[in-house]
């Protein structure tokens, strides 16, 4: 039997929600700083370094000390993207939840709880691409506590959003989660989505190949637009 239990978002949810979601944007900073250094262009963008400085300095310890200072200034640069991310969501719809959410058209907030605690958390709005609206929802702000997490909050969120969306005659889903979410995205490939596309978040993402996937499920039933 499940220890916790989905519902719609309370007003007094408003701190747990927004505690929760930052927290776990915020955790995947190294996972993607990791990423990032082991890819070929931030290798040899390295070794260039390291070659360079020992040529005009004529010492190999200056080469690694400049290598160095390169991993440490590229830490916080990698970390802005975490945490400009948290900042927009909690400036904007995490700002006013029902507002958001609770009394847009075509939108809603669930939690899950356990033991009187928020432990987990998911939104439905129609997506920002205009492409999509009016075919698909979008699936947003997907965060559970890791204490919690390999229970079934995430699958049982993301049923949630798929049943509301089915339930309004859509005929997709749709997200988008970065790369170095390797659970989510399994999570969301076991529930029936699949990567649609690719992109980066601006162009120093493209410099450093740190990139967000997109993913789409169709529903079964689903028409291309819904009744209005």
């Amino acid at each position: 039997m499940a220890s916790y239990r989905i519902r719609q978002y309370r007003e007094q949810d408003y701190d747990a929600v927004r505690t929760l979601f930052a927290r776990g944007i915020l955790e995947h900073a190294p996972a993607g700083y990791r990423h990032i250094l082991r890819s070929a262009r931030a290798q040899l963008g390295l070794l260039v370094l390291f070659a360079a400085v020992r040529a005009a300095a004529g010492y190999w310890v200056l080469g690694l000390a400049a290598v160095a200072l390169a991993l440490a200034a590229t830490w916080p640069v990698v970390r802005s993207f975490s945490t400009s991310y948290v900042h927009q969501a909690l400036c904007t719809d995490l700002c006013d939840i029902s507002t958001s959410y609770l009394r847009a058209p075509d939108s809603c907030f669930w939690v899950a709880e356990a033991g009187g605690t928020v432990v987990g958390m998911v939104a439905v709005a129609p997506p920002q691409d205009p492409a999509e609206r009016g075919v698909a929802l979008e699936l947003k702000r997907m965060s559970v506590s890791k204490d919690y997490r390999g229970r079934g909050v995430s699958k049982a969120l993301c049923g949630e959003v798929l049943r509301f969306a089915r339930a309004r005659g859509y005929g997709a889903v749709v997200l988008s989660t970065s790369m170095v979410q390797v659970a989510a995205q399994r999570l969301y490939e076991g529930q029936g989505f699949r990567r649609v596309g690719t992109f980066s978040p601006s162009l120093l993402g493209s410099l450093l190949c740190f990139q967000i996937f997109h993913y789409r499920c169709d529903l079964p039933g689903g028409t291309a637009a819904p009744p209005r």
